[in-house]
């Protein structure tokens, strides 16, 4: 019994430690009074583990306030540099690695090109380059590794979650690949995996466009689609953590061919390669491969705006250049203008069924080609909604952008080893 008693005591702590821990991240620099009205603490319970809290060098003060006739109040706030985290974005087209002190202000980068369907993008080389990636930015900073709380790696596909994390992607034609034990073998550095549509709609959540809603689904549109759908508070996963896979949503029963195998899915409309592929179509093949070659050169419309895109192609540029060229032309270009009409009707409907489905309070539209569109094409998707979701629901819902820009991922890795230090108490 006794024995109990004191497991019990110490799982009280380490709770009243995390719900500090988490006020004074959220809401610091405060006092030690305003930290027990924000948690229902005793004033006994504060003062101890905020003195836990700071002999451990995981809060510090940050100056005083006057208080009504007393003394002055000391301010706490979480302490910038008493750790470290690393997130990484193993994207379609990049592998990405970022180190960050506590409060998530960046301290060093390093980044690696990935060649669309090139053999590096295959699991062995992906995690060479993370491995690198991880030395990299450790050595660059100067950050002690011991000091690091752990590596946040977001990925694309189903992350399934278990003894072992395991990555499922369909799109790549990928089943089960046991990252996590594939990192093992080159990083003692604590390790926490998920999708990065979910990772980076959790950072949009605590810091970004969603911060106050219970209720919300950030829609991410890169080379692929993806969202992060939080019901109250929570990220929602499903039954085996698939939920989420937007893209794949059918908008159009016999439509053109996903990359998942399927076809008519959202994915192969708004995605940023269908829309280079729609745009190549009818624009003489500058673009879209064997389906702008069997249009022909005498498509005719779209010439000047083609030019612009095969020229960005031409010159080695990335897809988000060659997207962002038929953003920018469809001011002065019919076909640009067209196709970007049409990729806003079919991501209206898309968002439609999300409001229609999960009730949300806000759509954040994010992701780099989400918010290409969003910038220019928001009014026209909002419309589109409008005319396929449920009138209620949709009056309720507000539909926005993302804030934390178009390169948010790593950001959003690197709050998974954040959420289980805040949730912990502990660095390590």
């Amino acid at each position: 019994m006794g024995q109990m008693n004191r497991r019990t005591v110490r799982d009280l702590r380490r709770g009243n430690r995390s719900t500090l821990l988490r006020q004074l991240y959220f809401q610091g620099p405060v006092s030690r009074q305003e930290l027990g009205a924000l948690t229902g603490l005793s004033s006994g319970s504060v003062s101890n583990v905020v003195g836990e809290l700071l002999a451990d060098g995981l809060v510090e003060e940050a100056g005083s306030v006057e208080s009504d006739g007393g003394r002055p109040r000391t301010l706490l706030r979480v302490a910038p540099g008493s750790g470290h985290l690393i997130g990484v974005d193993v994207g379609e087209t990049h592998v990405r690695v970022e180190l960050f002190d506590l409060t998530l202000t960046e301290l060093a980068r390093w980044e690696h090109p990935l060649t669309p369907g090139g053999l590096e993008r295959e699991p062995e080389p992906v995690v060479g380059h993370i491995l690198t990636g991880l030395d990299a930015v450790v050595a660059k900073s100067g950050a002690e590794p011991g000091k690091v709380i752990g590596v946040g790696v977001g990925v694309p596909g189903v992350v399934e979650q278990g003894d072992e994390a395991l990555v499922h992607g369909p799109t790549a034609g990928r089943d089960a690949v046991p990252l996590e034990r594939l990192l093992r073998t080159g990083t003692e550095l604590p390790l926490f995996i998920d999708n990065g549509a979910t990772a980076q709609g959790q950072a949009e959540m605590w810091f970004g466009a969603g911060r106050g809603a219970d209720n919300a689904v950030i829609a991410l549109i890169g080379s692929g689609v993806g969202a992060a759908i939080v019901t109250a508070g929570m990220p929602y996963r499903g039954a085996t953590s698939s939920a989420g896979e937007w893209g794949h949503t059918v908008v159009q029963v016999g439509g053109r061919a996903c990359r998942c195998g399927a076809v008519g899915c959202l994915e192969a409309y708004v995605g940023a390669q269908a829309v280079l592929d729609r745009y190549g179509r009818r624009a003489g093949g500058v673009y879209g491969g064997a389906e702008g070659d069997a249009a022909g050169a005498g498509a005719g419309a779209g010439v000047g705006a083609a030019a612009g895109v095969g020229a960005c192609l031409g010159a080695g540029e990335d897809q988000q250049a060659a997207f962002a060229a038929i953003v920018g032309a469809a001011g002065t270009e019919a076909r640009a203008r067209e196709v970007l009409e049409e990729t806003a009707a079919y991501l209206g409907a898309g968002i439609a069924d999300l409001i229609n489905l999960f009730n949300p309070e806000r759509i954040i539209l994010g992701g780099w080609a989400g918010l290409l569109l969003g910038g220019r094409m928001l009014p026209r998707i909002r419309a589109a909604t409008a005319a396929y979701a449920l009138h209620r629901p949709y009056a309720q819902t507000e539909i926005g952008l993302a804030e934390l820009g178009p390169d948010a991922v790593a950001l959003g890795a690197a709050t998974l080893p954040l959420a289980h230090f805040l949730a912990t108490g502990r660095a390590r």
